[in-house]
């Protein structure tokens, strides 16, 4: 099978079941699965495919959300890089309050937390206020609301009441894509919601994002990159894209 016939059968494939992996793929066309990444990245340069984690998903699934095991998964290293340097933006003497949202990289910094932190953490994530539940130092405040089984955040009227009766002085802030042309953005219009209400609650934010999600749009906008203060990434963000991103108000650090 020529390279454009196989192509088309993958295009086939993603848009019958919403999503194709590149093992599965390699195995049925019994190519090596470099062959099969080669694939997928013409076909997203065509604009036909977008490529995610071990796949790719058909153009125009902005709603698309990987789960929460494929998450943490993703860009393991540039996430724990970006988690150590969001340390430094913790509130002086190692008190104060934080809002920490739900997303992988920022459960990662929940995991770094200095044992002598004394920090009033606020959380609507399970797998963060998890992390954070035997901190000596910590106390912790668990938002409640409705919890979505895909992030295991809550979510809905009783998250966003929390969050609006609160101050805190820094978010650190998750997104499943950023762009200085499209802001802020996540599959879910709940979690958006949630998430808007956090910016609101907090006089710094700090987005923590590897560089794979810049470019990225999905479905529920939350903010533009105006709203976010500091952006902590990682060094695949070119340093042309960091200067798009800086001329929208935003600093960025590349750990």
């Amino acid at each position: 099978m020529y390279a454009p016939e196989r192509q088309q059968e993958i295009l086939r494939l993603a848009r019958a079941g919403g999503r194709v992996d590149v093992l599965s793929l390699a195995a049925e066309f019994q190519v090596t699965a470099e062959t099969i990444r080669r694939d997928l990245k013409a076909l997203d340069r065509a604009g036909l495919l977008r490529r995610v984690h071990g796949g790719a998903i058909p153009a125009g699934r902005l709603d698309f959300e990987p789960d929460l095991a494929e998450r943490e998964g993703t860009a393991a290293d540039e996430k724990d890089r970006i988690a150590r340097a969001a340390l430094t933006e913790l509130p002086a003497d190692g008190t104060g309050t934080v809002i920490l949202d739900a997303g992988s990289t920022v459960a990662r910094l929940a995991a770094q937390l200095p044992l002598e932190s004394a920090l009033t953490a606020v959380t609507h994530s399970l797998p963060t206020a998890a992390r954070l539940a035997d901190h000596p130092g910590i106390q912790l405040h668990l938002v409640g609301g409705r919890v979505r089984h895909r992030t295991r955040a809550a979510v809905d009227a009783w998250s966003l009441r929390a969050y609006a009766e609160i101050r805190a002085d820094v978010l650190f802030l998750a997104a499943n894509g950023f762009s200085a042309a499209h802001g802020l953005t996540t599959p879910d219009l709940a979690e958006a919601a949630v998430k808007r209400a956090a910016v609101a609650a907090a006089r710094r934010v700090v987005l923590l994002a590897d560089s794979g999600k810049y470019g990225q749009e999905h479905f529920a906008r939350f903010g533009d990159l105006a709203d976010v203060d500091l952006l902590i990434t990682d060094t695949g963000l070119s340093p042309d894209d960091a200067a798009a991103v800086e001329r929208a108000g935003t600093e960025v650090v590349r750990a």
